[in-house]
């Protein structure tokens, strides 16, 4: 096992492949990746809108072109103040792990190893920077 007895991603990814035994059709796959998704965004909108434990305060994000993209970090805003509560992270953290599972079993459909695909947006994120995501 990895440090802190957390499993390597290779032996999550066996597991997800030993467990998935219902949605075995990479079209089941997706449509459950798909309910996943959108189970965080539920989670994130009851912390919200139930209990309270985060604010969100959206409006246009102040971009000047004055700003480089190092001053942008600084000055754009997240829109989120508070954290969440320990029922809300519980949940949103257990929404995640269920999406997690379900891309995972995607990735083993398609013969894809999670730990590329993570090493490879790392890799991506470290060379193009604060521009991989514009």
């Amino acid at each position: 096992m990895g440090s802190n007895n957390a499993p390597t991603l290779e032996q999550f990814q066996q597991q997800v492949s030993e467990l998935l035994l219902r949605h075995r059709s990479v079209l089941d796959v997706m449509s459950k990746l798909g309910q996943s998704s959108a189970a965080v965004n539920r989670a994130v909108t009851k912390a919200v809108t139930d209990c309270g434990c985060v604010v969100l305060h959206a409006c246009k994000q102040q971009y000047s072109n004055e700003h480089n993209l190092e001053d942008a970090k600084e000055t754009l805003k997240s829109h989120v103040s508070g954290d969440l509560c320990e029922h809300c992270h519980e949940i949103v953290r257990n929404e995640l792990g269920r999406n997690l599972f379900y891309m995972t079993a995607l990735c083993n459909q398609l013969n894809i190893q999670l730990d590329e695909v993570i090493s490879n947006e790392y890799n991506k994120c470290s060379t193009l920077g604060l521009f991989n995501m514009t």
